[in-house]
């Protein structure tokens, strides 16, 4: 007898009946071990091909992000190539319409004139500490001028060939301007012509033609302090050192310009006159001030100061021609131009 408790009480079970109940669940549990074991081998076989699709479809969509991706970098690349050659369109484009030669003239313009004006303003460099507006706005200008007068007496012919030549060159831009002509169009080489004409003529033979008149005027004619003593000066300066330096300056830009020497002989004979004419203009009046008021030393500077005003005259002028200053380069530019044609 076996005993079994359940429920708060003890039940008395046959031996016979347990081995029965035993008998007759042992194939069920059998069957259900066979059942367990095959499903687990059904699942083990499918596992892989699961796991294969898994893996394929992750494939596929890595291979779909690969390809999405190269799309992506291929549109960068055609953008950026687009992007490149519309730049390098734009470059070019404005490059073409920057005008090289008017970008040249305003550099060389600017740097004289800052390097003129830094000169200028630094005379008194390490003195100005504590001046006030007012002393520099009066000690500058009086220092630079005696500056100057000191430069003119240790050397003048080299100083007055530098003030002929910046003159003649500042004369010859505003000539072009006063002929219509652009920034862009000015003409550097009949500008480094004027510019030479300046440093190797007018301003070393006016310091000569200047102290040697003084001293016919005051040893030989004996014209010293006389208050119409200007009147001879001036009459024998325009009818002789005027018309010199006018042909003397035609035959400079002539041989500057490669002319042939009886062209250049035939301009001055053409021009001599009518240079004489023209120049009375404005050259007495000037000179009743160059012979009258100004001192020697100073007379090339005051005369090249005058140059400036009567270049524009001369550009402006229907003849070309002038008088102190010499004929309009343009009209010698072009004369040049019809001999080299012919």
């Amino acid at each position: 007898m076996l005993s079994s408790r359940s429920s708060g009480f003890v039940a008395l079970v046959p031996k016979n009946a347990v081995n029965s109940f035993t008998r007759e669940k042992a194939p069920s549990c059998s069957l259900l071990n066979i059942q367990l074991g095959s499903s687990l081998a059904a699942h083990t076989r499918r596992r892989p091909r699961v796991e294969s699709k898994i893996a394929s479809t992750v494939n596929g969509n890595d291979i779909k992000e690969i390809e999405n991706s190269k799309k992506m970098m291929d549109n960068g690349e055609e953008n950026i190539e687009v992007n490149d050659t519309m730049q390098s369109t734009w470059l070019k484009e404005s490059m073409a319409n920057v005008d090289l030669d008017a970008v040249i003239n305003i550099m060389l313009i600017v740097g004289v004139a800052l390097f003129a004006l830094n000169k200028l303003a630094t005379v008194d460099e390490g003195l100005m500490r504590g001046w006030t507006a007012a002393e520099m706005a009066v000690r500058i200008p009086v220092d630079n001028w005696n500056s100057y007068e000191s430069v003119l007496e240790a050397a003048p012919i080299s100083t007055k060939a530098v003030t002929s030549a910046t003159v003649y060159s500042i004369g010859d831009i505003i000539a072009q301007q006063a002929e219509g002509k652009s920034l862009s169009e000015l003409d550097r080489m009949r500008n480094l012509r004027s510019l030479l004409a300046g440093l190797i003529g007018h301003g070393p033979m006016s310091h000569v033609w200047y102290n040697w008149s003084e001293n016919i005027f005051s040893n030989v004619l004996g014209l010293h302090d006389q208050w119409w003593a200007f009147f001879p000066k001036v009459a024998i300066d325009q009818t002789t050192w005027g018309p010199f330096w006018n042909n003397t300056y035609i035959l400079l830009l002539g041989i500057m310009q490669w002319r042939n020497p009886k062209a250049i002989f035939q301009e001055m004979k053409e021009t001599t006159i009518p240079l004489i004419v023209t120049g009375l203009k404005l050259w007495p009046l000037a000179h009743s001030i160059t012979y009258g008021v100004i001192p020697v030393e100073n007379r090339l500077l005051w005369v090249d100061l005058i140059e400036i005003i009567w270049v524009t005259i001369l550009a402006t002028a229907a003849n070309g021609a002038g008088g102190h200053g010499a004929p309009a380069a343009k009209d010698l530019e072009e004369d040049a131009a019809t001999e080299a044609k012919a």
